[in-house]
């Protein structure tokens, strides 16, 4: 048997990214403005009443660039990634992040994000956007949501097993509408985050009983959303599984279009305590402590 060996790069084959982290929404903006559809979520979170809560990294070497968002919102953390896999690489293997987060992430990081992360549902996704100009409302008799409806709101999530712990910030923080039948909530739709500062906001949590699905529900309680998002803002996105074709039928229908593809998922880090990524910032920091930044070896 022939053995084949491996050869191990050398030192001069090896890149140095230099990891810094940044404060300062006028630089941030200028990364995401050129991708606006994928970037949407990140873009929303300049808004001065979020910017605090997120720390925000840029990886930059001879490969290229990435930058990695970690954020809170009453609905949990998230994840955004944006760029160069091996620029991304080096920035995660400082910062993964909490333990758990929901992550956005470009097709290309697949591989990258699997070494840190569990990726709980990695099916492709697809970004749609609208605005006024193209959105094509539709007349229905969804109403706003208001915290009085949070105990209706838990309720029809729970029906396939989605989050039943809703409370009343996630609908002052937000924009929900919802219809009834009788005292029962059976169709909802909401957002992920809305930034009147940005004028942009990203629809998300859609849900119908599964005994009322078909009725035209979801389109109705989505354009109720999106008609009240446009009136403030410029650019609304949402993001749907690519092969949910009844969905994508819907959204298309009020006038949104497929921008780009993405994945969107649940991402639970590997290593649990956060050991590793602190040596390597301790290292990364001492390699890099004549320029104030991190430096990592790629």
């Amino acid at each position: 048997m022939t053995s084949v060996s491996r050869e191990r790069p050398t030192a001069a084959a090896r890149a140095e990214y230099r990891i810094t982290e940044l404060d300062d929404p006028a630089v941030i903006r200028r990364l995401l403005e050129p991708q606006r559809a994928y970037t949407a979520y990140a873009l929303a979170q300049l808004d001065p009443r979020m910017f605090p809560r997120n720390k925000w990294y840029r990886s930059a070497g001879p490969n290229g660039q990435a930058l990695l968002v970690h954020s809170k919102s009453p609905l949990g953390n998230a994840l955004f990634a944006l760029g160069n896999a091996t620029a991304l690489d080096a920035v995660l293997s400082l910062h993964p992040g909490p333990r758990f987060s929901f992550g956005s992430l470009m097709l290309e990081h697949k591989a990258i994000v699997r070494k840190y992360f569990l990726m709980t549902r990695p099916q492709v996704m697809l970004r749609m956007t609208v605005e006024s100009d193209t959105f094509r409302p539709v007349e229905a008799d969804a109403q706003r949501l208001a915290t009085s409806d949070i105990a209706a709101v838990n309720r029809l999530y729970s029906m396939e097993g989605g989050p039943t712990a809703y409370r009343t910030e996630h609908l002052n923080d937000a924009v929900y509408y919802g219809i009834y039948e009788g005292r029962d909530l059976i169709s909802i739709a909401g957002t992920h985050v809305v930034s009147g500062a940005e004028r942009i906001a990203v629809v998300g949590n859609v849900f119908t009983h599964p005994r009322h699905r078909g009725q035209g529900l979801a389109k109705a309680t989505t354009g109720a959303v999106t008609r009240y998002l446009l009136a403030d803002c410029d650019f609304v996105a949402l993001t749907v599984e690519e092969e949910n074709a009844a969905a994508v039928a819907v959204y298309r229908s009020l006038g949104y279009e497929t921008k780009c593809k993405l994945h969107e998922t649940p991402v639970v880090r590997k290593e649990p305590i956060g050991v590793v990524s602190f040596v390597r910032r301790a290292i990364a920091g001492w390699r890099g402590r004549g320029e104030g930044r991190k430096v990592v070896t790629r």
